[in-house]
């Protein structure tokens, strides 16, 4: 029975090609920062509503955010879709490829929703790029109604595992006194001096903290003028751990080398949260060992170089959804030599190798999908007969 229904949902992902393909390039060429998705959300829902979701935009109050839903099964399915472009960058991080994979992988399954008992939804999640679009939907109520969820993430090479990263994203900003820097400067507080400060204290902390650990940042602002004291440095930081636990106990210690810039120029600090934090990652492992066979199955390789595969450590919000939702956020390899967050991984995220990597995590998924259903249905009926 497995395999005919795995069939099924090859040819019905088969057929659907020429659209997840297309969505996958337009959201590549309009690429839209966090929060202002308008134009990809709505093309991504518009490829389920015509395979026959049921599509609901806005969703909880979120105007780029979206829930597609097919079938009425006991048992919930949920496909997450991202579609967030990097600054400057555009899709360096193939989260066009993330949404034609989920809608591909949704459309297949839902071809044999109704015999298993399936409740197939796609969640559209908007600012996974810093924003935790994730995190804001938890917190209004989104994803509780799901049995399992799960999406593929495009990287240089497959790895099954993720293993994300904690994180906590920052606005640092530090204002001073302008002041004529050749006749007055004893009458300027010079907020550019506060920054580098900070950012020497942060280079010596990074001796004492643990390799699981990262602290880094950049300066979006320095001020205006080369005559003038800086009255005003911006800046975001991110602070990364292992766990969120690591992460409560490292963010004072960064906090102080900013309060120490602060302190010995006189300036003033703000420190402004950019989203909520995002937490580690709670992988479902056996769901996870039934992705690992369908992928090697499509003949993917995990074989892989460790220095490649390391971007199964970024960050991601997906972290907070699997705290109360069983999944897995495996990675999946689109060749060349970029990583992500590089211009050169952007052009690796269209063309053929980036449609057959759509094709195969689209097809892992709905596969696994398939099998995790099967698997805890078989799990219920024992328990269900130990019971009676």
């Amino acid at each position: 029975m497995t395999d005919a229904v795995k069939d099924r949902i090859s040819t019905r992902i088969a057929e659907a090609g020429d659209a997840l393909v297309q969505l996958s390039n337009t959201l590549h060429d309009d690429p839209e920062l966090g929060w202002q998705e308008h134009r990809s959300s709505a093309a991504v829902a518009a490829v389920l509503a015509e395979a026959g979701f049921t599509v609901e935009q806005p969703y909880l109050g979120l105007e780029t955010a979206f829930r597609a839903t097919f079938g009425t099964g006991d048992f919930t399915i949920g496909f997450l879709a991202e579609y967030d472009a990097l600054p400057g960058l555009g899709h360096a991080c193939g989260h066009n490829l993330i949404s034609a994979m989920s809608v591909g992988g949704a459309i297949g399954l839902a071809a044999v929703a109704a015999e298993l008992g399936l409740t197939v939804e796609v969640i559209g999640t908007p600012a996974e790029e810093g924003g935790g679009g994730k995190i804001e939907l938890l917190e209004r109520g989104a994803f509780t109604e799901l049995d399992f969820a799960l999406m593929a993430h495009p990287a240089p090479v497959d790895v099954a595992e993720a293993e994300p990263f904690a994180v906590t994203h920052w606005h640092v900003e530090y204002t001073g006194r302008a002041a004529h820097a050749a006749a007055y400067p004893e009458r300027g507080i010079n907020a550019n001096d506060a920054f580098l400060i900070a950012q020497v204290a942060l280079g010596l902390l990074r001796q004492q903290l643990p390799k699981t650990v990262r602290v880094h940042g950049v300066m979006t602002n320095g001020g205006e003028a080369p005559n003038a004291i800086p009255e005003k440095t911006e800046g975001r930081w991110y602070v990364r751990a292992e766990t969120s636990e690591q992460l409560l106990e490292l963010e004072q210690r960064v906090i102080n080398c900013f309060e120490a810039g602060a302190l010995a120029t006189g300036a003033s600090l703000s420190i402004t949260p950019e989203s909520k934090r995002y937490a580690e990652m709670r992988t479902d492992e056996e769901a996870l060992d039934l992705y690992r066979a369908n992928a090697l199955a499509l003949g993917r390789n995990f074989d892989v170089d460790p220095v490649a595969a390391t971007m199964n450590r970024a960050s991601t919000d997906m972290g907070n959804v699997s705290q109360i939702v069983n999944a897995i956020h495996p990675y999946i390899g689109v060749g060349g030599e970029a990583s992500n967050h590089q211009a050169a991984f952007a052009e690796s995220c269209v063309g053929d190798q980036a449609e057959q990597t759509l094709f195969d995590g689209a097809t892992a998924l709905a596969w696994t999908a398939v099998d995790v259903s099967i698997q805890r249905a078989r799990t219920t009926d024992r328990t269900s007969a130990a019971q009676a």
